[in-house]
């Protein structure tokens, strides 16, 4: 597979505010990047800089193997969905897709089926005639994202187009999307600050932070095994847990002594001395705090008193107090039903827990087996 877009060492600043810093990334072709990130993180600073809208001042993007540099904004052949709707209310909805063709001066022969194509696809055929003063918030979303994809190309952008919508039309327009991009096989580079969004599309994510890409990956290997705390604190609904510890090897071999319990460290993420100590963040998903147990497995067991449930619908979060800590679990209505002040056990895996590095934030390693419950 060749890569589409390479950025490389990528800086972009306004005066003496730095937005995006030496930044590096590859988004192969026909792959659906997700760039995920707060408010503020220099994801549309991104898009802009690859269309062509803006410069970099240091750095180099690489547009199918050629440097972008030595193209206009035009010649890049990028197609753009914003975030905000556009459309030209005096104009029917045929013309407001068909619009950045008749820009190009496409003949009309040509522009209608294209029009018709893209209408199709996302479910719209029956709006064509309709103006946008007729169409519901999520109709005109689909009218934009249907004029962004009508361009000649391979390569589309998509600035949170979604941001603004209620849940529902959210999640009916990724869905809508993610089958678009399976059906043209294209490649997509889509922003958001949801991180359900940005799992839900990706087949590929790319966490993005201060102007930093802390890491990128499958959606699964971000939320399984995040290399930064960083990432892991940002990526995922709703937030995993984390709480200090000590770690210390002796002759190889490694443990994290915490509030809660003592367990063994598989140090494999990164090299350390046969003999060394230090502090600690340790990370658990809400998920792998369990209300029930399998027998056959080795758990770690603790009391614990719920503070809070807020209810999800199917689910629910528990906010738990152990030992002083809050911590939060997520439970199906069926498996228990929390009240206030509820005295519990709850379990866990070692396994289940990541060991960071409390100064740089980077993953040293997982917890293994054999686990001393206490401090």
């Amino acid at each position: 597979m060749s890569a589409d877009i390479v950025f490389q060492n990528l800086v972009k600043s306004y005066g003496e505010q730095t937005i995006l810093h030496d930044l590096n990334l590859t988004v192969e072709s026909g792959d659906f990047m997700v760039i995920y990130g707060p408010p503020s993180s220099g994801k549309s600073v991104l898009l802009r800089l690859l269309m062509g809208l803006e410069r970099e001042n240091a750095g180099r993007i690489a547009l199918r193997g050629m440097d972008a540099s030595l193209l206009s904004a035009g010649e890049r052949n990028i197609g753009y969905v914003p975030q905000s709707f556009a459309l030209y209310p005096h104009q029917s909805v045929f013309e407001n897709i068909a619009y950045p063709l008749r820009l190009i001066g496409m003949p009309k022969a040509e522009i209608e089926p294209i029009v018709r194509r893209a209408a199709e696809m996302l479910k719209m055929e029956s709006l064509l005639d309709k103006r946008p003063d007729q169409l519901s918030g999520g109709q005109k979303q689909r009218v934009a994202i249907a004029r962004g994809i009508v361009k000649q190309t391979d390569i589309f952008v998509f600035d949170d187009p979604l941001a603004g919508l209620d849940f529902k039309l959210r999640e009916q327009l990724v869905d809508d999307l993610k089958d678009l991009q399976e059906k043209v096989g294209f490649t997509f580079i889509y922003t958001t600050s949801d991180p359900i969004e940005a799992a839900t599309l990706g087949k590929h994510i790319a966490i993005l932070d201060q102007g930093r890409i802390l890491e990128a990956g499958t959606p699964d290997e971000l939320y399984h095994n995040p290399a930064h705390l960083r990432a892991m604190e940002l990526f995922g609904f709703p937030k995993a847990n984390f709480f200090p510890g000590e770690w210390l090897t002796q002759a190889g071999v490694s443990q994290c002594r915490t509030e809660l319990f003592t367990f063994p460290v598989e140090l494999s993420d990164r090299p350390v001395a046969q003999s060394t100590t230090g502090s600690a963040v340790v990370g658990v998903r809400p998920e792998s705090i369990r209300i029930e147990k399998n027998e056959e497995d080795e758990w770690i067991s603790l009391p614990a008193r719920v503070l809070l449930r807020e209810d999800l619908g199917g689910e629910e979060i528990i906010y738990l107090e152990i030992n002083g800590l809050t911590l939060t679990t997520v439970v199906f209505h069926d498996q228990y039903e929390a009240a206030r002040e509820d005295q519990l056990t709850v379990h866990l895996k070692a396994d289940d827990l990541i060991v960071f590095d409390s100064a740089g934030g980077e993953r040293m390693g997982k917890g293994g087996r054999a686990v001393h419950v206490g401090n």
